[in-house]
């Protein structure tokens, strides 16, 4: 096994302890939740905008399975391929459209938040998480292009 093959199964194993940690926090943080008080377990995971969240957190899981796709195609020498290719692309779609429902999240709770709430927090949470998926969407797009080669090569 050469270090190369250990170290891209070490960055596999960090994307599933990611995957897990998100589907934790997921499924535990609208417990925490200040409205979560006085509901009860399905008020709490029916409220529409928990599903909103569930359903935008899709594209981050779809994203986190490529970039694990990916990895496997690195070990494997596999890297100039078509399917590399695929992979940063729904790397890229993802990221932006993760991006574009998050930010829209944030916009809705700028607007629609209850007087007495303080919507500071989610919203710099928002920023944070649309400024990652920019740049792992220009990242993405950044690697599919050093892979095609120059702009005449196309494989």
């Amino acid at each position: 096994m050469t270090a190369k093959s250990i170290f891209i199964g070490l960055m596999q194993m960090a994307i599933v302890l990611t995957g897990v940690a998100a589907i934790v926090a997921l499924a535990w943080f609208p417990l925490l939740e200040g409205r979560a008080a006085n509901l009860n377990l399905p008020a709490i995971y029916l409220d529409p905008f928990i599903l909103y969240g569930y359903a935008a957190s899709a594209t981050f899981f779809t994203g986190l399975y490529q970039v694990f796709r990916l990895l496997g195609y690195l070990r494997r020498d596999e890297w100039p391929s078509r399917k590399s290719r695929r992979a940063l692309r729904i790397i890229r779609y993802c990221a932006i459209l993760s991006a574009f429902l998050v930010g829209a999240a944030g916009l809705y709770i700028k607007v629609a938040h209850h007087p007495d709430d303080d919507p500071a927090g989610f919203l710099a949470l928002c920023m944070i998480y649309v400024a990652v998926s920019v740049g792992a969407a220009f990242a993405a797009a950044g690697a599919e292009r050093k892979r095609r080669g120059p702009v005449g090569q196309r494989s």
